[in-house]
């Protein structure tokens, strides 16, 4: 009996499963290959295969996953010209309307409250590149984080490693929650009045997987290498296979080759993002739990006076975004420009408006500031 590995993928949540198809009714092992009958054609097993990928219900799977690996960066601009895109778009926007069309709103909520930063990294201070190792951030975006973390406490927090967007921002005064926030750091000592005497290295509750992270992760560069594009990045405590540069024809060919590796590893649990694999331990713990332990360890713990603000792009930042809802405080921010099922309250559509929205926010609180030097009452 042979059996075939087939992908099956939830498009909403991103998860991965693979099902096993016994294919013995289809054809016998070679070993027991009965011989032909004069006047019929041998079909080789690879055909039947290949025969089945295409018209049967694998196929389908396979193709839904496709569809699913698609929809999870609809980066193209030919994908909204229609009328009825565009009335989607139109409606989205109504549901989540854009964070600088209602930033008094926001700063009317946040009122009387210590607002709290959150920041995805790609696609939200950085623009999403084909390589991830070049996903650099601008000057003026840099300079705008710096002056945000002098007005209030600022996390990053990122699938990437720390160590990695730490050499693309540069800023010490910045809390960092890397490896989906399996990897949290504080601030530099000396560079945030909001660190005081706080350990750099906060929490690491990943710390037992490193040794298979590291061995998965050879496991993958060796399996991933045939296929072009393919880039299988070490994020510390989680993985990422990116397959933005990986020819479509090929995705779910890759889809295999990841799945095949993680699944020996029943303690690993494997997603999709943005035209990205990633693999990360099977604990309870994502980027709202990071939200969550962040502001715990600023002092917010069951605090009625924090606004926390989350801005991010990805389906992982879906976790913080689900977090601020069901606390009933802040707001989450997506960054995108096609409609996508989210948690989030309001719209920003790529790093620039971030930017913009980052300017205001160090505005208005500068001009507070100044009205309280002055004696001037806000109502």
């Amino acid at each position: 009996m042979v059996s075939q590995n087939v992908v099956v993928s939830d498009a909403k949540s991103g998860i991965i499963t693979v099902s096993t198809v016994s294919n013995s009714s289809v054809f016998t092992p070679s070993a027991q290959k009965p011989p032909t009958a004069p006047g019929h054609i041998s079909i080789s097993k690879k055909k039947i295969l290949k025969n089945l990928e295409i018209n049967g219900a694998q196929s389908q799977r396979l193709n839904s996953w496709v569809d699913s690996m698609r929809a999870s960066s609809p980066t193209h601009l030919k994908s909204l010209p229609s009328l009825s895109s565009q009335e989607e778009l139109n409606s989205w926007i109504k549901r989540h309307p854009s964070a600088l069309d209602m930033f008094e709103r926001i700063i009317e909520a946040s009122r009387g409250k210590q607002i709290v930063m959150f920041l995805d990294y790609d696609g939200t201070l950085s623009p999403i590149v084909d390589d991830p190792d070049r996903a650099f951030i601008s000057s003026k975006m840099r300079r705008t984080v710096k002056k945000v973390a002098k007005c209030f406490p600022t996390s990053i927090v990122t699938g990437r490693c720390i160590d990695k967007v730490y050499s693309f921002v540069k800023l010490a005064e910045l809390y960092y929650a890397g490896s989906h926030g399996m990897d949290i750091k504080g601030p530099t000592k000396g560079f945030s009045r909001y660190n005081k005497d706080k350990p750099s290295v906060l929490y690491q509750p990943a710390g037992d997987f490193l040794p298979m992270i590291d061995e998965v992760f050879k496991q993958l560069v060796e399996r991933t290498k045939s296929t072009a594009g393919a880039k299988v990045e070490n994020n510390k405590f989680c993985l990422s296979v990116h397959f933005r540069c990986v020819d479509e024809k090929k995705w779910s060919e890759l889809a295999l080759k990841v799945r095949s590796v993680v699944q020996n590893y029943p303690t690993l649990k494997l997603s999709q993002g943005r035209k990205v694999f990633e693999i990360r331990p099977m604990i309870k713990w994502d980027k709202g739990k990071a939200l969550e332990f962040l502001l715990e360890s600023l002092g917010f713990e069951n605090s009625n006076d924090v606004f926390p603000i989350y801005i991010g792009d990805d389906r992982t930042d879906e976790d913080a975004f689900k977090l601020l809802q069901e606390r009933g405080q802040g707001f989450g921010i997506l960054v995108s420009k096609f409609p996508k099922d989210t948690n989030a309250s309001y719209s920003l559509q790529d790093p620039p408006e971030v930017m913009d929205f980052l300017r205001r926010l160090v505005e208005w609180k500068q001009n507070s500031a100044m009205n309280v030097n002055n004696g001037v009452t806000l109502v």
